[in-house]
């Protein structure tokens, strides 16, 4: 890899600033391979030097992906003077790597976000031409029936004008109130919901599962996140390599 600053490469880690780390290298609490650093300009190769911070080892990360168990009532945004956000969520170092969702969930929808810093990649997974699939799960008012799986499946059309790809529905009860998968392969603004309003079955509860070859990790409480394994890493980027082989995706 290019060799990089080194004020760069300990900033890159969230847990200071370029500032702090001219600051730490100035008072010397920055080895090199064992040796002082002598200026915040010295390069090194952030994936084979061995950098010390009063003796604690960095973990590079040329970029940072993590999954976040999304709850009710946070926005999907870096920032917002309407309430908290999805960043608010995170601790201050990770906070300081300019991550951002990508993509968005409703305020009033939970589950699977995915944030990073990584913007070539997220695009990928964003663009239009790629359909990446993006499965739900909901509660609807009114009783779900054959009909608006083949409506779904035959692509909606909405009272304003809006024209929905054929998508996936598939009914796991159904009675005054139903549940559902929903699976979209775009992703338009309150889609699901506009999608479900207009067979007459008002969304009551929603909630991503899964995003592409991603499923929620169960074990991860709402409102937790963790950094997704380099498993899960290679799948992503299968989008940016389609001919890359990868593992199977894991099940939902």
């Amino acid at each position: 890899m290019e060799k990089q600053r080194l004020d760069k490469i300990i900033a890159s880690t969230g847990k200071w600033s370029r500032r702090e780390a001219k600051e730490l290298i100035r008072q010397g609490r920055v080895l090199v391979d064992g040796v002082p650093a002598r200026s915040a300009e010295e390069r090194a190769d952030p994936e084979t030097a061995a950098v010390t911070v009063n003796g604690e080892v960095l973990e590079y990360r040329r970029y940072t992906w993590v999954m976040l168990n999304k709850p009710a009532g946070c926005l999907s945004a870096t920032e917002d003077g309407r309430g908290q956000t999805v960043l608010d969520l995170l601790p201050a170092d990770l906070r300081r790597q300019e991550l951002f969702p990508v993509g968005r969930l409703d305020k009033d929808t939970e589950g699977l976000l995915l944030l990073t810093n990584e913007g070539g990649l997220a695009h990928a997974l964003l663009s239009p031409k790629r359909h990446v699939d993006k499965v739900y799960y909901t509660r609807v008012t009114g009783r779900l029936t054959e009909a608006d799986c083949q409506a779904f499946a035959g692509g909606l059309t909405l009272a304003d004008g809006l024209v929905c790809l054929p998508a996936g529905l598939e009914i796991l009860s159904a009675g005054e109130e139903s549940e559902a998968y929903v699976t979209l392969r775009e992703g338009k603004f309150h889609q699901v919901k506009r999608m479900l309003a207009c067979l007459g079955k008002p969304v009551a509860y929603l909630e991503r599962i899964r995003m592409g070859p991603l499923a929620l990790d169960r074990d991860l409480p709402r409102g937790a996140f963790r950094f997704l394994t380099e498993n899960e890493l290679e799948e992503l980027r299968r989008f940016d390599n389609p001919t890359k082989n990868v593992k199977s995706s894991p099940k939902t």
